[in-house]
């Protein structure tokens, strides 16, 4: 048994993050709540969790931007 295929532990590097973006494309939550849920769920860093954040604001702003809503991380703009 070779040491790449045979082995057990950790798994392949990237696995838990791919699968916590597909959890929360599964819940459709893209929320910081949903988030840390995630970052739990599947053991991630600190550093992971800051990309799933900002994955979930850009989620967001793309939903609102289609929709024409304003979210509270998003300041308003006022007409001049």
């Amino acid at each position: 048994m070779s040491s790449a295929t045979g082995r057990r532990g950790a798994p392949p590097a990237g696995q838990g993050l791919r699968g916590a973006l597909r959890w929360l494309s599964e819940t459709g939550r893209h929320d910081a709540a949903a988030v840390e849920d995630a970052c739990r769920r599947f053991d991630l860093s600190p550093l992971d969790e800051e990309f799933l954040l900002a994955e979930a604001r850009r989620i967001r702003a793309t939903a609102g931007g289609e929709a024409g809503d304003q979210h509270d991380d998003a300041p308003a703009k006022e007409p001049r």
